[in-house]
């Protein structure tokens, strides 16, 4: 038997095992259900404080984010805002500067045209201005001549008087010059040149007339040239035909060619040459 207390009435009583063992079971089942409502209690309580911390960490966090989101927004839309000022200060300035060029552009071109207008109008009355002067000097020129020819014409008669009689004075020249005075002038003329030149290109040379006929013939020159040791490095046999205006039988030049060629043999010429004005 067990001896219990009333905590009311603060008396004792007995009680057996089985009761004992009730009252226990009870008490500890209160105990327990009341430890259960207050850890209950005390979970809701705490998942609440947690739910609200949560929240509250949730809802800070959020706050923060959106804050910094908010702050980068600003942040982004004033960069954006300077970039696009800066734009439209890059463009107006473009912009200016182009209205500059064309105004400059326009300036020039003016002036480009001012400059060829006045140079055309200089050039044109710099023109107008040769023009005339040249019409003057024409007119001075017209009246030069006319003076000039006017005077020549006057002496046109006694000029024409004087070249006939020069001329008929010629033609009675040649009239009284024989055959062998023409042919005579012509070799003079040759031996005249050849001695101009002599001197100076031919001091090694013989160039004297043919006067031997003992074969029957002769040429009219004979031209040897030799070295400083006296040998003879060429010879020529010439011959010079000429005739009168007058003369009835004109010759040709194959004519003589045989005959030369048969003098220069005989005078021992490596060459011959026929000088002539036959057929001029």
């Amino acid at each position: 038997m067990n001896e219990i207390i009333c905590p009311n009435c603060k008396k004792a009583f007995k009680i057996d095992e089985a009761g004992f063992a009730d009252i226990v079971k009870q008490i500890r089942d209160h105990e327990f259900e009341e430890e259960l409502h207050k850890q209950e209690a005390r979970l809701k309580a705490d998942k609440e404080n947690a739910v609200k911390l949560a929240e509250a960490n949730i809802t800070n966090t959020l706050q923060k984010d959106l804050a910094k989101k908010d702050a980068e927004l600003v942040e982004l839309k004033a960069k954006k805002d300077r970039e696009l000022s800066e734009l439209d200060a890059k463009k107006e300035s473009e912009l200016a500067e182009m209205k500059s060029k064309i105004n400059n552009a326009n300036l020039e071109k003016k002036l480009a045209v001012t400059e060829a207008v006045n140079k055309i109008e200089k050039e044109r009355d710099e023109l107008a201005g040769e023009l005339k002067s040249k019409d003057a000097e024409k007119q001075l020129l017209e009246t030069s001549l006319k003076e000039k020819y006017t005077t020549e014409l006057k002496t046109k008669d006694d000029i024409i008087k004087m070249k006939d009689e020069e001329i008929a004075l010629r033609k009675d020249m040649k009239l009284k010059l024989s055959t062998k005075m023409v042919g005579e002038t012509l070799e003079q003329h040759c031996e005249t040149e050849f001695n101009k030149l002599r001197a100076t290109g031919f001091q090694n040379a013989y160039f004297e007339k043919d006067n031997d006929a003992t074969a029957g013939s002769k040429g009219d020159y004979i031209y040897r040239e030799t070295d400083e040791a006296k040998n003879e490095i060429i010879s020529i046999m010439f011959e010079m035909k000429n005739e009168g205006d007058e003369t009835a039988t004109k010759k040709k030049n194959e004519d003589f060619l045989r005959e030369l060629d048969k003098d220069r043999a005989e005078k021992k010429c490596e060459y011959a040459v026929l000088v002539t004005l036959l057929e001029a």
